[in-house]
């Protein structure tokens, strides 16, 4: 369980880390990502980059 914890917690850094240069190719600005405004901040809920990325890593792991 720890270390699915971890999995995720390093998944969501590196993806925090590599928007910027997503939304360059267009992730992020899919139908079904959300983005809204609350309390004051900008929040993100990339549901479609999400499940398009997980897709493309599933498959590149397939073919290693």
């Amino acid at each position: 369980m720890i270390r699915w914890l971890i999995v995720v917690f390093l998944a969501l850094i590196l993806f925090n880390g590599l928007m910027p240069w997503l939304q360059k190719l267009g992730f992020g600005r899919l139908p079904g990502d959300f983005r809204f405004h609350l309390f004051g901040r900008e929040w993100f809920i990339p549901l479609t980059t999400t499940l398009l990325l997980s897709g493309l890593a599933s498959l590149v792991s397939k073919l290693i």
